[in-house]
């Protein structure tokens, strides 16, 4: 499984990605580092099945999604299928994708 983030802010920091069951559970996960705003995640050995994925451009390193004083993300996020609602993401279920064979997934965060 290959996944692309595009359309990055900047180079900095990295981009920390979590790779989910169809029940909301953790995979596995990625800390990919950023070249020319753009960062590639490949996930070798991934059963078929049906997955989602949810990631952040941590731009200054610290591990966590920073937030401004209202709760509203300050760094980039995004998830599979490029699933946004109104106020962040819609539903899990609108992430959700099937892997049968090896699968190149494109994606873009929102700022």
């Amino acid at each position: 499984m290959e996944i692309e983030i595009t359309k990055l802010n900047s180079n900095k920091g990295v981009v920390l990605l979590e790779l989910l069951d169809e029940n909301n559970r953790r995979v596995t996960g990625a800390e990919v580092e950023i070249e020319n705003h753009t960062c590639v995640i490949i996930f070798k050995d991934i059963k078929s099945g049906t997955y989602a994925v949810k990631y952040f451009h941590d731009e200054n390193s610290n591990n966590v999604l920073d937030n401004n004083w209202m709760g509203i993300p300050k760094e980039g996020f995004g998830f599979s299928n490029n699933a946004y609602g109104m106020f962040g993401s819609k539903d899990f279920k609108f992430w959700l994708f099937d892997v049968s064979s090896d699968i190149k997934i494109k994606l873009t965060p929102k700022y």
